[in-house]
């Protein structure tokens, strides 16, 4: 059996190692003229470090990331909203690892060169579309010079990110991704050690959030971490088009963002608006999503990852969700005898799992309770418990954290 990849990205990446280790053939095609560490910090789920971990990647994952401890969820003046355990000290199956995005890529894309081999990657040559044959797919490419060719797998698996072609073809009349209104600026500078150094902080509330974790050791000063910062904020109306186009790589511009943070937050940890200015570069993102589909997989072909459920990026779960989808795929191509089924089975189980992520996701995700706790006490609080019981809390987080868990394949 072959399986035809489209797309590079860490979803499709794992895909591949899994793939690999079910002896099944895999021929991946990436858009881009290389595969580069692009990108800020990361979190990695415990149910994502799990799947990677029995991969192998552990070491390389600890070797560039920080097992997070604690995250704590505040109010833009510091006060405490929620606070827990996480991974390990949380007592769950596997450390949560906070790490950059591009290290990350970097781990995966070394394992996939080391076991499968150099060739196994063409990059500069996107999947442009495809047709389904009695006995397999052939996949129609495209290089940046005007250069056109086809690849024949058993299967196509559409891992190109929120942009897929791959869904493209399957869903012609979908149209552009669907914007929140809300505007991500996202960066990573060194900043002095916080508390022990391995704790993540949610602040802020509906007018902007603040969101602060170590991504890295500073081996040369143990009192410095890189850390990874981002500003969440409304500049929009939702389901309107954003003023520039999704794009992971553009450069943000810091007087869009001051004035969000300026004056506002007063936290112990940092001032937002030095952390800012004190980072070199930095990127803005349109907070966008697509609806859920009603269907993955058609005969011979599949989406994973964003081309399969692009999710706002609160919860930590847009690429650990993709991770997911890689076992899952794999697992059920290793069990089943007709691809078509297997497929279908994949589609039954991950598709209902992520729909509901995105719509959490939409609703403000576990970061919901420090909007909450604004709504009721916009200028500060006394007593958290007056504000919001200990259980309404707690549903908010713990509940969103049990949907993204999901099943155990």
């Amino acid at each position: 059996m072959k399986a035809v990849i489209a797309g590079a990205g860490i979803g499709g990446l794992t895909a591949a190692l899994h793939l690999h280790e079910a002896g099944i053939e895999v021929e991946i095609f990436e858009r881009a003229d290389e595969v580069r560490e692009l990108g800020v910090g990361i979190n990695m789920l415990p149910h994502a470090v799990t799947v990677l971990a029995d991969l192998g990647l552990l070491p390389g994952l600890d070797a560039a990331g920080i097992r997070t401890r604690e995250l704590v969820y505040t109010n833009r003046f510091g006060q405490v909203v929620w606070q827990e355990l996480r991974g390990l000290d949380a007592g769950q199956e596997a450390p949560q690892i906070s790490i950059h995005r591009g290290k990350l890529l970097g781990v995966v894309h070394r394992a996939v060169i080391a076991r499968l081999g150099p060739d196994v990657i063409r990059t500069g040559c996107r999947v442009a579309g495809f047709e389904q044959t009695e006995d397999g797919v052939a996949v129609h490419l495209g290089g940046h010079d005007g250069w056109r060719g086809t690849a024949h797998g058993d299967l196509l698996i559409g891992a190109d990110g929120i942009h897929s072609t791959v869904r493209a073809q399957l869903y012609p009349d979908e149209g552009a991704p669907i914007w929140s209104g809300i505007m991500l600026w996202r960066g990573a500078t060194r900043w002095p050690i916080w508390r022990d150094g391995r704790t993540m902080a949610i602040a802020g509330g509906n007018f902007a959030k603040f969101v602060y974790y170590p991504i890295e050791v500073d081996h040369a000063d143990p009192n410095m971490r890189l850390t990874n910062w981002a500003v969440m904020a409304k500049v929009g109306e939702p389901g309107t088009a954003p003023v520039r186009r999704e794009d992971w790589s553009r450069s943000g511009i810091p007087g869009e963002v001051l004035p969000f943070v300026r004056d506002r937050f007063h936290l112990d940890f940092a001032d937002p608006a030095s952390i800012i200015q004190s980072t070199e570069n930095f990127y803005e993102y349109p907070n966008c999503d697509r609806e859920p589909l009603p269907r993955w997989s058609f005969g011979r072909v599949t989406l994973l990852g964003d081309a399969a459920h692009p999710m706002y990026p609160v919860g930590s779960n847009g690429a650990s969700q993709s991770i997911l989808d890689a076992r899952c795929l794999a697992g059920y191509l290793r069990t089943q005898d007709e691809i078509e089924a297997a497929l279908s089975r994949y589609d039954a189980e991950r598709r209902p799992a992520t729909s509901e992520i995105i719509l959490a996701n939409r609703r403000g995700g576990p970061e919901g309770v420090i909007d909450m706790v604004e709504a009721r006490a916009p200028d500060g609080f006394d007593d958290i418990d007056a504000v919001a019981s200990f259980e309404e809390r707690q549903a908010v987080v713990r509940g969103y954290a049990l949907l993204a868990r999901g099943r155990n394949r």
